[in-house]
């Protein structure tokens, strides 16, 4: 464990130091994200912290390599595989946050940089399927479609939620720690080594997050851009798909230790439920639209918190509650195996999430009544005021449809006293 935090802090450490360096080159070469409709930032800001994050990830990558026990995660290539499928991305998100390349040929990238994970080493091996006595399916060649797959799906996830000033750098740290938890557990209990690629991968890149957080909260200094984005959707993809679809859940001694693992994307798609649910509902309302599912627009979970009253800072940390909840929760049933009272707290969780998701709506509503209330005290209290003054025998007279209503102080026409 020990070492891990060493990789950690050097990961957060060398990323904090060297976001200034690239947003001033980021500055100097003009990749700055423009204010745009959609936008929410108000001012010009430099993108491109990604490669701030890529050189915290490769800086601790370094030192595990060093330190004794995390040496026996260079085993095998999972590892060099991130490292190197991660710079590709992280190249081609940098092209992107430079020169803002169409859809389709980032999709295309993408698609190449999963690819080259897959060739180097990291692929689903193993899918249980709980049901028909059917047990554990060996994947094979099947598998290599299946980890592109997933990769693409979390690169655009966490893409589509990065839209609030550190709202994706906080939740992916989120995700990241949970994985962790996760893969260091199995080692525990004797399922794989605690020194394993999975939590190397997910403790660099924590830190690479929390190292970049200070700079991308709000009032952000710089953006991760797609270079950032689309790094960390990779690196949380090869350590869901690493831990959990390279172990036989057959093997496990219980029915509950099977249970957080019935299907080997149940805790990935967990830890990233908030992301995928984004990309999910994005891609439905686009398409029924008749429009492309890349085409952005202003409703992403994050706008429509914004919308019914949360600030930006609320709403980035409301996201961030949801992120560790679903999170957290899922990882603690993996590790305790379904315990009653874990359930309670987490449903507890959930209905404070809710209320204060839907309190500004509450506190609308109040002020919308308060409002009206003091309106009609208002009115009240001028009628009354103009039957006590001296000769006033009626209320205020109120205009007509059909034209002004003469002032109470207007002498009338007629001559008739009022």
């Amino acid at each position: 464990m020990r070492e891990y935090v060493v990789v950690c802090l050097t990961a957060a450490l060398v990323t904090y130091l060297t976001t200034p360096v690239v947003r001033m080159l980021a500055m100097r070469l003009k990749v700055v994200s423009a204010v745009r409709d959609r936008d929410v930032h108000v001012i010009p800001t430099p993108r491109g912290g990604g490669v701030a994050m890529y050189a915290g990830v490769a800086a601790a990558v370094l030192v595990a390599s060093r330190l004794p026990a995390l040496q026996r995660t260079f085993e095998d290539s999972q590892t060099y595989a991130v490292l190197v499928a991660g710079g590709l991305i992280c190249l081609l998100g940098v092209l992107d946050d430079r020169f803002e390349i169409d859809a389709l040929t980032k999709l295309t990238g993408q698609i190449a940089c999963a690819g080259v994970m897959v060739l180097l080493g990291v692929q689903f091996l193993y899918v249980f399927l709980p049901f028909g006595n059917i047990g554990t399916l060996i994947l094979g060649d099947t598998g290599v479609p299946l980890t592109i797959l997933t990769t693409v799906l979390v690169v655009n996830a966490l893409n589509f939620i990065d839209g609030l000033d550190g709202l994706a750098a906080g939740v992916s740290a989120i995700s990241a720690i949970a994985l962790f938890a996760y893969s260091y557990n199995l080692g525990l209990v004797g399922y794989d080594d605690t020194a394993s690629a999975p939590a190397l991968i997910t403790a660099v890149l924590a830190g690479a997050c929390l190292g970049f957080l200070p700079h991308n909260f709000s009032p952000a200094r710089i953006f991760m851009g797609d270079s950032g984005s689309m790094l960390v959707g990779l690196m949380l993809s090869a350590a869901a798909v690493s831990a959990t679809g390279r172990v036989d859940t057959q093997t496990f001694d219980s029915a509950a230790s099977v249970l957080p693992l019935a299907l080997p994307l149940l805790i990935p798609l967990a830890v990233l439920f908030i992301p995928f649910t984004d990309l999910v509902l994005a891609v439905v309302r686009r398409t029924r639209k008749g429009q492309s599912p890349f085409s952005p627009d202003k409703m992403h979970l994050h706008h429509r918190l914004l919308s019914i009253g949360h600030s930006h800072r609320r709403a980035v940390l409301i996201m961030y509650f949801w992120a560790a909840l679903l999170s957290f929760g899922a990882i603690g049933l993996s590790i305790t195996g379904g315990r009653v009272e874990l359930l309670v707290v987490v449903g507890v969780l959930l209905v404070v999430g809710v209320v204060v998701v839907l309190s500004p709506r509450a506190r609308r509503a109040e002020r919308t009544a308060a409002s009206v209330t003091a309106s009609e005290t208002r009115a009240a209290r001028a009628g009354r005021w103009w039957h006590r003054r001296p000769g006033g025998r009626s209320a205020p007279a109120v205009p007509s449809r059909g034209g002004t209503t003469p002032s109470p102080r207007t002498p009338d026409p007629t001559g008739a006293p009022r």
